[in-house]
């Protein structure tokens, strides 16, 4: 039986390399956002402090209808340990976990024992990955809606890890180089995880 041109069309389209490759993009994009905000909602409780309940709420209606689903029913099994949001990191390592066997199931059939710790290295990517995106916003916002409320949402994150390195190294006149730094700092951490994988 010959084929026409539309079916030689298609068959010369579907690659499996680039089917893989397709459905690695779609899971690392809705696994990176639903684990990313569960590992937001943990580092949230972490520094509770920093945020008033006014600010809670106005990133909780955000936040909680992307993680809520998962993060509840774990909740009523794995309790908070004092700062630590046990079952938002716990969820977070749980949907990169999945992401990581369904690829490894596509790519070689089979399971392996290996994913549980790619799956850490994973999340700690994905945790290093979203503090970049919140210096970038914070240097983004800073410049262009200093004084808003989403501005000064994200300042009251990322006070934790600029509040140290500010006090060590103070500003240059109105240039704060903290966001350099702790910006260097990361892309160095994901060097190194990069080279571990």
């Amino acid at each position: 039986m010959r084929c026409g041109p539309s079916d030689a069309f298609w068959l010369n389209l579907y690659n499996p390399t680039m089917v893989i490759q397709i459905i690695n993009l779609v899971l690392s994009v809705v696994v990176g956002i639903a684990a990313g905000a569960c590992l937001l909602r943990c580092y949230m409780q972490w520094f509770g402090s920093q945020l008033g309940p006014e600010q809670r709420k106005l990133v909780g209606v955000y936040l909680f209808p992307l993680t809520n689903w998962i993060v509840i029913p774990l909740r009523r099994v794995i309790p908070s340990i004092g700062r630590l949001d046990s079952s938002s990191l716990l969820a977070a390592y749980l949907l990169v976990l999945v992401k990581v066997l369904l690829l490894s199931l596509l790519i070689t059939g089979s399971l392996s024992v290996s994913a549980l710790l790619l799956a850490i290295l994973d999340l700690v990517d994905l945790t290093l990955s979203g503090l970049i995106g919140l210096v970038f916003i914070h240097v983004f916002l800073s410049w262009l809606s200093a004084g808003s409320q989403t501005q000064y949402i994200i300042s009251l994150l990322m006070r934790p890890l600029l509040g140290p390195i500010q006090r060590m190294i103070p500003k240059l006149g109105a240039l704060d180089l903290s966001p350099l730094i702790l910006l260097l700092v990361l892309q160095i951490l994901q060097i190194i995880l990069n080279s571990l994988k």
